[in-house]
């Protein structure tokens, strides 16, 4: 047997009035999702533990089959982990976004405007490219690091600081739930306050003029003319997936916190030219990337961010089209590769492989950020919904009687259910 896992970040979301009070996984054209729901096991998973933050990191780690309230340090040092950074004992991680801050006059921010009273206009900056990211942080850690902090550039707007030292009592704010609302109310606040908030207001006067944000102004584009830092973390301790489950895999994804995952527990990471973590992601080099995989190993996990990225925009055209891609390029595309539409996929040697269809948390339009509320899951082959003509929505899945509490262990029900 091998084992296949499909994960559309963010696709969940709320009933839409303009949708007639259907959610976007409801409206959107998606029949092999719905064939993997009506033809296997469909239900509802809790991914997001009680009191937990609603993150793809708290929900992914779940997904792994790794229980957050016993691994979760933090979003940064899994994403660290990507990067080939490892914490030392005595370090923090931090996600640094670039972002782009606008004043009165969009576009740009005057001398005399309050670093306080500016505004999130784009949590990304415009889902700047990796190449240029890269310029703006190398320079950022040219004039802000030093011996007890250092910048590492990631992948497009998503970066890492690690700083010698710990924060107990530190809460930020993750720049994708504040966009369009004024900076000063959610600046970092608790023990490490006076060292951070410096940090990000003194990257404004060093932005500016870069050489990447004039040409991007140039363009029409915007300008990553501030850092953001967030979601604080120290160096976890997982038990590999090997361990845990008795399987060798791999991992892809265009975004760094998945890869810092697979990375700690042991499973490979295959990058794939084009994937971007957005909706102009290379889809086609995933899936095969994920099938050669399969024809060696025994586990294969592809992660798509598009849905996610279009639900933070607030924009439903966005995240319809990201969940019909995700639909017709990884799902309906793995089938026909794996003939899978007759109820029971095969490799062409034959070997049979079980598909878990997954979503780590909803990301509700209405909210343009992460809400903790149990998504649909689908499996098949399945049989325990098998035959009720289900489709892959939120509203069918509460429907289908099948309810896991603790995300932790959908994992071990997808590899055990017979």
């Amino acid at each position: 047997m091998k084992y296949l896992v499909l994960h559309g970040d963010g696709m969940g979301d709320y009933a839409v009035k303009e949708l007639g009070g259907k959610t976007p996984l409801q409206a959107a054209r998606t029949p092999a999702m719905d064939f993997l729901a009506a033809r296997g096991t469909l239900g509802m998973v809790r991914t997001i533990p009680p009191g937990f933050p609603p993150g793809s990191d708290v929900g992914s780690l779940s997904l792994m089959g790794y229980d957050p309230r016993r691994y979760y340090t933090g979003r940064s040092p899994l994403e660290a982990a990507s990067l080939g950074v490892f914490l030392s004992p005595g370090e923090t991680a931090f996600r640094t976004n670039l972002v782009w801050l606008s004043g009165e006059h969009p576009g740009s921010v005057g001398p005399e405007e309050k670093f306080e009273d500016l505004i999130m206009g784009d949590f990304s900056a415009g889902h700047i490219p990796s190449e240029e990211g890269k310029d703006i942080i190398l320079t950022v850690n040219q004039k802000l690091g030093g011996s007890r902090i250092r910048f590492h550039p990631g992948t497009s707007y998503r970066n890492l600081l690690v700083v010698q030292g710990s924060f107990p009592g530190l809460s930020t704010v993750p720049p994708h739930d504040i966009t369009g609302k004024r900076v000063g109310d959610y600046l970092p606040r608790g023990n490490g306050r006076e060292f951070l908030v410096p940090l990000m207001e003194k990257s404004l006067g060093i932005l500016a003029e870069h050489p990447v944000n004039v040409k991007r102004r140039s363009q029409g584009k915007p300008s990553a003319n501030c850092i953001w830092i967030w979601g604080q973390g120290t160096a976890p301790e997982l038990p590999s997936f090997q361990e845990r489950f008795g399987l060798s895999g791999s991992v892809i994804s265009a975004v760094d916190l998945i890869r810092g995952i697979a990375r700690l527990v042991g499973l490979k990471v295959i990058l794939v030219p084009g994937a971007t973590g957005y909706l102009d992601t290379n889809y086609r080099g995933k899936l095969e990337a994920a099938l050669g995989a399969l024809a060696k190993d025994d586990f294969a996990y592809i992660h798509v961010e598009a849905p996610d990225e279009a639900a933070h925009t607030g924009k439903l055209e966005l995240k319809i089209q990201a969940i019909e891609d995700f639909d017709r390029e990884i799902v309906k595309r793995a089938l026909d590769a794996l003939e899978g539409w007759q109820g029971t996929p095969r490799l062409p040697g034959g070997e049979q492989v079980k598909i878990l269809l997954v979503i780590d948390h909803r990301t509700p339009l209405v909210l343009k950020t992460h809400s903790e509320e149990p998504v649909p899951f689908a499996i098949l082959p399945g049989g325990k919904s098998a035959g009720l003509g289900l489709t892959y929505d939120e509203l069918a899945a509460e429907c289908s009687g099948i309810f896991i509490e603790d995300g932790s262990t959908l994992m071990n029900f997808f590899l055990r259910q017979t």
